[in-house]
C-alpha cells in the first residue's frame, strides 16, 4: 500500500516546563509565550496547516490548562487541535505514545513544542516515502553542535549513528532539529506508562535495522529554550528570515503598526518594528530597529527601545532607554532608567534612574526603587 504524501496528523511535545527560558516562563508555559505577540506553538501549528496537516494533538503535563486555554480547538489556526495530559513526565517517547488513542493508523509528524522553523513538510515527507523506513528525522546543520546530539548519515541518507553532545568539535554538523515522521509502527515499540525517551530508546535501535532516515534541510531553524535565543526568535521574524504570518503582515516595509495604536507628534518607529492592538508610543520616543511593542504596552515621551521585545502592558517610562532587552508583561521601567542586555520576570517595578545590563535577570514582581543599582554595582557583584 503507498503511503500518502503528506502526514494529515501530527504530535506535538509541549509538556516541559522551560525552566531554561526563565523568567520569561516563570508564570507562563513556554509553549504559549508571547513571541511577536502570537503564542510561540502557534507557529508550528501555521507550519502544519501550510501543508495541509489537519490535525494536531498535544501532548502537555506542565501547566497543560494554560496551554489549552490559549489554543483552544485550534479554529483560529486551521488545524483541529486535541490534548492528552500527562500525570507524570514520560519522556519523549512516553509523550508520543500517551497520544495512541487520539491518532489514527496512518504515518504522524511530530514536533519537539520549543522549535522554531519553516521546514518544508512536503518535501519532508516525501523522503520518508520514498525511503521506506519506520522513521526519518528532520536534521539541520549547526557551527556549534556540542550543545546537540550529533547524527552522521549513511550514502542513502540512513543514520549510521548519534554522536551525544560532544565536548570538542569543529565546524559544522548534522543535528536533530527535533521534527520527526513517524510509522504507526513505531507505536508498539515504545513501553507504556514509563519514562522512555524516542532519542535514546527507539532511534538507535531503527538505525542498526537500517530503518531511521534523515532528512537535511538548509531553511531557518531555531530551539528556543533560552532568552537569547528567544530574543533572536523575535528579530528572525521582524526580518523575515522565517516565514511567518506575522512576516506577511509586516510586508515589504518590514513594520506593522496596529490599527489601534497610538503614536505621538515626532515618535519615531524604525524598521524592522512591531507594534500591537492598544499600545501607545509618545512624543519623541524611538522604537526599533528590532522591536517589539506589545498590546496596551506605552512608551514614554522621549524613551527608546532598540532590540527589545515588550509584552503586554509593559510601561516604558520617559526618556528610558531599553536595548537588547526582554520586558515580561506589565512590568514597569521607571524615568531615565537604563536597561541593557536584560530580562525582566513578569510584573516587575524598576524604579527610575537603575541601570540594569550585562544578562542580569529579576524573578516576577522584582520591585527596584528609584536609583538603587547601576553599573558600577553590577561589575562588583560579578567580580565578588
Amino acid at each position: 500500500m503507498s503511503r500518502p504524501a503528506t502526514p494529515s496528523q501530527a504530535v506535538i511535545l509541549v509538556g516541559g516546563e522551560g525552566t531554561r527560558l526563565r523568567p520569561v516562563t516563570s508564570r507562563v508555559p513556554k509553549p504559549v509565550a508571547p513571541v511577536v505577540e502570537r503564542p510561540f506553538v502557534a507557529y508550528i501549528l501555521d507550519d502544519l496547516a501550510r501543508h495541509g496537516v489537519a490535525r494536531a494533538v498535544f501532548s502537555s503535563g506542565y501547566l497543560a490548562a494554560a496551554i489549552e486555554a490559549e489554543i483552544g480547538d485550534g479554529a483560529a489556526y486551521g488545524v483541529a487541535v486535541d490534548y492528552v495530559v500527562e500525570d507524570e513526565p514520560l519522556g519523549t517517547a512516553g509523550a508520543i505514545a500517551n497520544c495512541a488513542p487520539k491518532l489514527d493508523d496512518g504515518p504522524f509528524f511530530v514536533f519537539n513544542g520549543d522549535v522554531l522553523s519553516d521546514v518544508d513538510l512536503g518535501a519532508f515527507a516525501a523522503v520518508h516515502g520514498e525511503k521506506g523506513g519506520m522513521a526519518t528525522i528532520f536534521l539541520t546543520a549547526v557551527a556549534d553542535p556540542r550543545r546537540y546530539g550529533l547524527v552522521q548519515l549513511r550514502d542513502d541518507g540512513s543514520v549510521a549513528d548519534f554522536l551525544e553532545k560532544p565536548g570538542e568539535w569543529e565546524g559544522t554538523a548534522l543535528i536533530n532539529a527535533g521534527v520527526y515522521v513517524l510509522e504507526p509502527e513505531i507505536l508498539d515499540l515504545i513501553p507504556r506508562g514509563r519514562l522512555f525517551s524516542i532519542e535514546r530508546g527507539v532511534f538507535p535501535k531503527l538505525a542498526r535495522a537500517g530503518s531511521l532516515y534523515g532528512y537535511v534541510d538548509h531553511g531557518y531553524w531555531r530551539d528556543i529554550g533560552t532568552p537569547e535565543s528567544y530574543l533572536q526568535a523575535h528579530f528572525d521574524i521582524l526580518e523575515r528570515v522565517v516565514r511567518t504570518a506575522v512576516g506577511d503582515d509586516m510586508g515589504d516595509s518590514y513594520v506593522y503598526v496596529s490599527p489601534s495604536a497610538t503614536l505621538g507628534t515626532a515618535a519615531r518607529i524604525v524598521p524592522p518594528c512591531y507594534v500591537a492592538d492598544g499600545a501607545a508610543i509618545a512624543s519623541g520616543a524611538r522604537v526599533g530597529p528590532l522591536a517589539v511593542v506589545g498590546a496596551g504596552a506605552v512608551v514614554g515621551e522621549g524613551a527608546s527601545v532598540v532590540e527589545s521585545v515588550l509584552q503586554a502592558a509593559v510601561r516604558v517610562e520617559p526618556h528610558a532607554d531599553v536595548s537588547r532587552s526582554i520586558l515580561v508583561r506589565e512590568s514597569r521601567v521607571g524615568a531615565g532608567a537604563q536597561i541593557h542586555a536584560a530580562v525582566l520576570g513578569e510584573a516587575c517595578d524598576v524604579g527610575a534612574g537603575n541601570q540594569l545590563a550585562a544578562g542580569i535577570w529579576l524573578a516576577p514582581g522584582t520591585v527596584l526603587a528609584d536609583g538603587c543599582v547601576g553599573f558600577r554595582e553590577q561589575f562588583d557583584a560579578r567580580e565578588s
